[in-house]
C-alpha cells in the first residue's frame, strides 16, 4: 500500500493562493483579498491641484449673474441696432390719412429690404422721409430732457417706434415713368387703366381734385387711403419734385400692424387692383 501525501484541500474545493489570516487565537477566519496598491504617477495630485485652482478662479454667484446680465443686454442692443439698421424698423401712425387701413396710434413694422433686394410695387404701403414741405412746421411737444434722451436712445436702437416728426406713410400709386391722373370725383387712372381701390376709406372719393402727372425718374407717386384727409402727392405739386417722392427718401414698406393687439395683422398688397395696369408707355 502506497502512502499518499496529504492533500491541502478537500475535493470539490478550488485551489487558491490567497493567504489565510490567522486570528489572534490561532484560528483562521477565511481567505481575504490581497492588498492592491495603485501606483502614483503624479496625475491624481495634478488633477486635484487643477480643481483647486479652477475653484479659486470661479467667480462668485452675484458676480457671475451680473456678468451674464450685461452680456445679454449688450447682445440684445447690438442685435436690435442691426435689425433696425438693415431689416425692420417700427413706426406709429399719428394721423387719419390712411383710414381705415391704418388708424391713429397703430404700431407698424417696416421692412427695410424694400426698396433694396426687393423692388417697390404699386399698392405697397411705404414710409418715407419728408421730401420738404409736406409736414406742418409746428413741432411736437417737448417731452423733457430725460424722457427725450431715453426716447431718442430707444428709437435709435429700434426698441421704440419712431414718430412721424420727419416721416409719412402713404400708398404707392405710381412708379417711375407712370402716367397718373384723375378728374375730381372720378377714379385714379394709371397708364390709361382706371383703378378699383377697395382699400379706400368708406365714403371717400378716389380724388377730390383733378391732376395729371408723369412720375419723374427715381421717384414715386403716393396717396393716402383716406383721400379727403391726406396731404399726399396731389397737394404737394408745388414743392420740390412736383409732388413725387424720391425713392432715396423711402425708408421701407409696411408689412404688419403689431399694436394694438386687436388690430394685429398683415398689410397685404392689393395686387388685383393693379393687375391690369400696363407698364409705363
Amino acid at each position: 500500500m502506497i502512502d499518499r501525501p496529504p492533500r491541502d484541500l478537500d475535493e470539490g474545493s478550488s485551489p487558491t493562493s490567497w493567504p489565510v489570516r490567522e486570528s489572534p487565537d490561532g484560528a483562521g477566519d477565511g481567505p481575504r483579498m490581497p492588498d492592491v496598491t495603485v501606483p502614483d504617477d503624479g496625475q491624481s495630485t495634478h488633477h486635484s491641484a487643477n480643481r483647486r485652482h479652477a475653484a479659486a478662479r470661479r467667480p462668485s454667484g452675484a458676480g457671475s449673474l451680473l456678468r451674464e446680465t450685461v452680456i445679454i443686454l449688450v447682445s440684445a442692443i447690438v442685435l436690435s441696432l442691426l435689425v433696425k439698421t438693415f431689416l425692420v424698423q417700427a413706426f406709429f401712425i399719428p394721423s387719419q390719412s390712411m383710414h381705415d387701413t391704418l388708424i391713429e396710434h397703430d404700431r407698424i413694422l417696416v421692412s427695410k429690404l424694400t426698396p433694396g433686394p426687393f423692388d417697390l410695387r404699386r399698392g405697397d404701403i411705404v414710409v418715407f422721409k419728408d421730401p420738404g414741405g409736406w409736414l406742418p412746421s409746428d413741432t411736437a411737444p417737448d417731452p423733457g430732457p430725460i424722457r427725450g434722451a431715453v426716447n431718442s436712445a430707444l428709437t435709435f436702437i429700434g426698441l421704440y417706434p419712431a414718430d412721424a416728426n420727419e416721416h409719412l406713410v402713404k400708398r404707392l400709386i405710381g412708379l417711375p415713368g407712370d402716367h397718373v391722373s384723375a378728374v375730381a370725383g372720378g377714379p385714379v387712372v394709371v397708364n390709361g387703366e382706371p383703378l378699383d381701390e377697395p382699400y379706400l376709406a368708406a365714403g371717400v372719393q378716389p380724388s377730390d381734385i383733378a391732376f395729371d402727372v408723369t412720375v419723374p425718374e427715381n421717384s414715386i407717386w403716393v396717396m393716402g387711403d383716406n383721400r379727403s384727409h391726406s396731404s399726399d402727392s396731389r397737394y404737394n405739386q408745388g414743392n420740390a419734385g412736383g409732388g413725387s417722392v424720391p425713392i432715396d427718401n423711402v425708408v421701407g414698406m409696411a408689412f404688419v400692424t403689431v399694436w394694438p393687439i386687436e388690430r394685429m395683422g398683415l398689410l397685404r398688397n392689393p395686387t388685383s387692383t393693379f393687375a391690369d395696369v400696363p407698364d409705363q408707355p
